[in-house]
């Protein structure tokens, strides 16, 4: 069975896995107030590109329900606010402005802002799902039986609104009985890999080792690698990738041994508005995320720390991109170029 990170409660709150306490604590928060899922994104409670976009779409619904008097200024508000917590993930930029857009489009026509809202949040969610099935079904060609899979940091069902990214293929694959394992980079300094994809893998019976960051090269040397598979949190027009720091280096280390990088992503993270990587904000995060593990302080006093939460990774340096159309090469990333949305009908 798969965890639940996120669902209704009551109809009127949120109900979200704060991810920030796993795997020793399974802890569930109820959001009520728009500043509350603020919050969580911005402190990592959810994560995962699909994810923040689905958590603040639902987070705008709420602005609709609690302000009688202008409903369709606190949405506006609401929306600019959670689209500034975290400025990497094209996914949260993307949701609010499906948001704002239908919110105007409700408010011209005299419909309840909040029902109109409920259900934008839901289809949101409801195609990240079955965008999540098709890259499952486009990466399972990839693993061969008795495959071994290397991944970094978590693009699985914590990251999104079914069964992942990076991992669909993988559970896919376990499903139909291939025999895959997969091989979990611990993702420093916020240990997402081994945190929650071993944790999301060994509740679904998928046999995980997790290694050091440090420790991949090494192991992709060893030759039992099949493929190394990632997600993404923006993808520019050429093809270059921004995800969790580190992707970079796994790249370079899969291009040395001659092993297979893959970036699975749906549609919603590509960026075309982007020309290039170096075009991709990266978050710059808390020097206390390194300066201390477990409440320990592990850095000596008066050195400095650098924490950027990404890297970009050189669109030559992907093998290929699992999308919700299929495993597609640079060439052919215009496929997922979305045309302008229409205002809704």
């Amino acid at each position: 069975m798969h965890p639940q990170p996120i669902s209704w409660a009551a109809g009127h709150s949120i109900r979200l896995l704060d991810q920030t306490l796993l795997p020793l604590d399974v802890h569930y928060l109820v959001l009520e107030q728009v500043d509350q899922v603020a919050e969580a994104i911005l402190h990592l409670r959810v994560r995962g590109a699909p994810l923040i976009g689905i958590a603040a779409a639902m987070g705008a619904t709420l602005a609709a329900r609690g302000s009688p008097t202008d409903p369709l200024a606190a949405v506006l508000r609401a929306c600019d606010l959670l689209e500034a917590t975290r400025p990497t993930a094209v996914n949260l930029p993307w949701a609010m402005t499906r948001m704002r857009r239908r919110a105007r489009h409700a408010a011209r026509l005299g419909e309840s802002l909040h029902a109109a809202l409920l259900a934008e949040a839901s289809a949101i969610w409801d195609e990240d799902r079955e965008m999540c099935r098709r890259i499952g079904e486009a990466g399972l060609p990839l693993i061969p039986e008795g495959g071994t899979v290397l991944t970094h940091c978590n693009a699985g069902v914590l990251a999104t609104g079914g069964i992942g990214t990076a991992l669909a293929p993988i559970y896919l694959a376990h499903a139909a009985g291939r025999k895959v394992k997969v091989v979990a980079d611990e993702t420093r300094p916020l240990l997402q890999g081994a945190r929650l994809t071993a944790w999301e893998l060994c509740q679904s019976g998928v046999p995980t080792t997790v290694i050091a960051d440090s420790m991949a090269a090494s192991r992709l040397r060893m030759g039992d690698i099949s493929c190394v598979i990632v997600g993404a949190d923006r993808i520019a027009a050429n093809g270059d990738v921004a995800n969790k720091i580190g992707t970079y280096g796994l790249a370079l280390a899969a291009r040395a041994h001659g092993v297979p990088f893959y970036v699975a992503a749906p549609r919603s993270t590509f960026d075309f508005r982007t020309a290039d990587g170096p075009g991709i904000p990266i978050e710059e995060r808390r020097p206390e995320e390194i300066r201390r593990v477990g409440g320990a302080t592990i850095v000596a006093e008066g050195s400095g720390v650098w924490n950027p939460a990404f890297d970009v990774t050189p669109a030559d340096l992907i093998t290929g991109y699992i999308t919700d159309l299929g495993l597609l090469g640079r060439g052919e990333l215009e496929r997922l170029r979305e045309p302008a949305v229409p205002a809704p009908a």
